[in-house]
């Protein structure tokens, strides 16, 4: 099973992606997690849509090619960062070429603060389901005071967040079955 993992930020250092490099190196036998790069991709705009982008054309395959999809998104001013916008609107288009419609989704986040991304999390599963994705709505993941939770080399260590993803993966699973 082939799960592509894309991370919201660009950050050197990042959370979501320190959570997302601790899910790939989780996920059960017969289940591989490859992480995209979005930081690649021109600034969304639809003049551009008929001479369409070789970097977003890869990755609308990345995303097509995959059995399912987890996105780990920070919380930028209560919302999602612009970087993960801009690849949402790259690979939901030109109208009518979506990547996105049937593919299951599974959304995660990490914050230093106490929500864990929950408002940014809320705003991601509307484009997605607008986008006619197959959004996992059980179990939420909002990994909050996340600094605490892995080590100077970014390795998560918190046990209970690692049963987490287990169950995370575990249902995503089922639900790719399920397809």
């Amino acid at each position: 099973m082939k799960i592509l993992g894309i991370v919201g930020s660009l950050r050197k250092g990042s959370l979501n992606r320190m959570l997302m490099q601790a899910i790939q190196e989780l996920a059960p036998e017969g289940m591989t997690v490859e992480i995209a790069e979005i930081g690649n991709l021109p600034l969304f705009n639809q003049d551009l849509e008929a001479s369409f982008p070789k970097e977003a054309e890869e990755m609308k395959d990345k995303i097509r090619a995959a059995d399912g999809v987890i996105i780990a998104t920070p919380e930028y001013d209560r919302s999602i960062p612009g970087v993960l916008k801009n690849a949402l609107d790259w690979t939901s288009r030109p109208y009518g070429q979506s990547a996105w419609p049937g593919k299951v989704v599974a959304v995660v986040g990490a914050s230093g603060g106490a929500i864990g991304t929950a408002v940014a999390q809320s705003h991601l599963k509307q484009i997605l389901l607008y986008l006619d994705a197959r959004v996992v709505g059980q179990p939420e993941f909002y990994l909050g005071g996340a600094v605490a939770k892995f080590d100077k080399d970014g390795k998560l260590t918190d046990e209970a967040t690692k049963e987490h993803i287990a169950k995370l993966l575990g249902v995503l699973g089922e639900k790719i079955r399920q397809k």
